[in-house]
């Protein structure tokens, strides 16, 4: 879905990129995760932040860019 949308939204400058924010300690998992909820939030915000030069169709982590 990440990239059909990627593509369809290309030439209208609008960034679609995925992220995974890591094993975050929230309730969704009891508390069980390693990362706090700002560690899993740094990801989302830099791609939400992204400029008119940055990438689209990616799927990242804090790590960088993960192959599909």
């Amino acid at each position: 879905m990440t990239l059909a949308m990627a593509i369809e939204l290309e030439s209208t400058g609008i960034k679609v990129n995925a992220c995974s924010p890591g094993f975050i300690k929230t309730k969704l998992n009891d508390y069980a995760g390693t990362g706090t909820v700002e560690e899993g939030a740094r990801e989302p915000v830099r791609l939400a932040l992204l400029g008119a030069d940055g990438p689209t169709g990616t799927f990242s982590n804090t790590d960088g860019v993960i192959p599909w």
